[in-house]
């Protein structure tokens, strides 16, 4: 049994480079950017388009509207399914504020729910006590890649008259029993920022089949695209943007997304079998569990944005997560950190803050009840931090390299008896608030 590098042993993980987690940049790619520049067509709309089709026909949706980021697509998304004042939404603690906060801004506000303490996703039996006659939407987040259940979550919204807004930006390519995610509810909406699966810089879409969210979306954001809409009593008030926001997506990262639509699903592939390798090689190993939906399922994990692993503490003898990550780190894993996502219902913006000056928290400023959650009614979303940690996020199926990795994990719990003596436990606080990677 070989010493843990903790403790003055030799690392598991040999080969320090880090291409197998460099994604491919193609020619095509970089053509595609350079032709845009040589144009001066980035604040043009033509490129945009191309991608919003060739985009929405991958998800074999009607509409695309491309943004400037993830967190204006969910905000279109929002005012297009008519979310206003006093109005709420209910969505997931445990995930990145852009999922929510932009309601504040339309006069509403969120409910929090709780997580699923598997799949990390919304739990659909902590929805329905939540709803209020003032309910709009529910916003579920595909979390790290894992699909929602579905299934659950729509006979709810179904019975309530609710919309689902989908939070997609954990999760392009993700498959939930054979269905692409993000073609489940009335809209849905997807960050591409530089560091998602499916990435072309700082930009947004959303889609849907609804044209009057459509229009709605364009009228509140896209001010130059005015002439597309066909609602006459939106037309009236068109030339201006109704929300005073300029959503534009930026042409470079429109040329990025129409390569990365023929490029990713290849991609995905290769990513995906080299994550399931990995979790594979510790299939059964006590303390650690995969964050990937069940075999034959039907349900994928797409291109693996934010890989996550569940900790089991009480099978290695109460070894605190962050000890467990520590050592793993000292063997060469250097992505290794527990936790992620702080519960967002703790945060005191959602508590205390009197964001527009209206004399009590916007929170609660226009609701027919207080909606703050107290510490202790989300113990699924609360316990999170200890219960996760971050894992290698493959980009290419090399076996022997990733073996290395999983050796080093395998290392770890076989010898954790001696990580015990020095295990300090965890620090009151783990993870951020303002993580976009999770």
């Amino acid at each position: 049994m070989s010493k843990l590098a903790i403790l003055g042993g030799e690392q598991a993980v040999k080969n320090k480079s880090d291409d197998i987690f460099t994604r491919n940049i193609t020619k095509e790619m970089e053509q595609a950017v350079l032709n845009v520049l040589h144009e001066w067509k980035m604040s043009s709309i033509d490129i945009t388009k191309e991608f919003e089709k060739a985009f929405a026909d991958w998800h074999k949706m009607k509409y695309g509207l491309g943004c400037n980021n993830g967190t204006s697509a969910l905000h279109c998304a929002m005012f297009g399914t008519g979310i206003g004042v006093g109005d709420e939404i209910i969505c997931q603690s445990t995930t990145y504020w852009a999922s929510c906060l932009q309601v504040f801004s339309l006069g509403g506000t969120v409910v929090f729910a709780d997580i699923d303490p598997e799949t990390l996703c919304i739990d659909p039996n902590d929805i329905e006590h939540r709803i209020s006659s003032r309910t709009k939407a529910i916003m579920v987040v595909h979390y790290a890649g894992m699909p929602a259940d579905m299934d659950r979550i729509i006979p709810i919204a179904k019975r309530h008259n609710l919309k689902i807004i989908e939070d997609v930006s954990h999760s392009h390519g993700c498959l939930y029993k054979g269905r692409l995610v993000g073609t489940f509810g009335d809209v849905s909406g997807f960050s591409l920022m530089s560091g998602k699966s499916f990435a072309t810089g700082e930009a947004g879409i959303m889609l849907t089949n609804d044209r009057d969210i459509y229009e709605r979306a364009i009228i509140f954001g896209h001010y130059e695209r005015h002439s597309e809409i066909e609602n006459q009593e939106l037309q009236k008030f068109a030339g201006l943007p109704w929300g005073g926001y300029k959503y534009r997506m930026h042409q470079m990262s429109s040329a990025i997304g129409l390569v990365q639509v023929k490029q990713f699903q290849k991609d995905m592939v290769e990513i995906d079998r080299a994550m399931n390798y990995f979790w594979d090689l510790l299939e059964g190993y006590p303390g650690i569990k995969a964050h990937r939906p069940p075999k034959n399922s039907g349900c994928t994990k797409g291109g693996w944005y934010a890989s996550l692993g569940i900790y089991k503490s009480e099978a290695l003898n109460g070894l605190s997560i962050s000890r467990f990550c520590e050592a793993l780190r000292a063997e060469g894993v250097g992505c290794a950190y527990p936790g992620g996502n702080r519960p967002l219902h703790l945060h005191p913006l959602f508590h205390n803050l009197d964001i527009y000056g209206h004399g009590k928290p916007t929170r609660i400023v226009n609701s027919i009840r207080d909606v703050r959650e107290k510490i202790g009614s989300l113990p699924n979303a609360e316990a999170f931090n200890k219960r996760v940690f971050t894992v290698p996020w493959f980009k290419h199926y090399w076996p022997e390299r990733i073996e290395e990795y999983a050796n080093a994990f395998k290392k770890v719990i076989e010898n954790y008896k001696d990580l015990l003596p020095g295990d300090t436990g965890d620090p009151k606080e783990i993870g951020g608030w303002h993580l976009s990677r999770i």
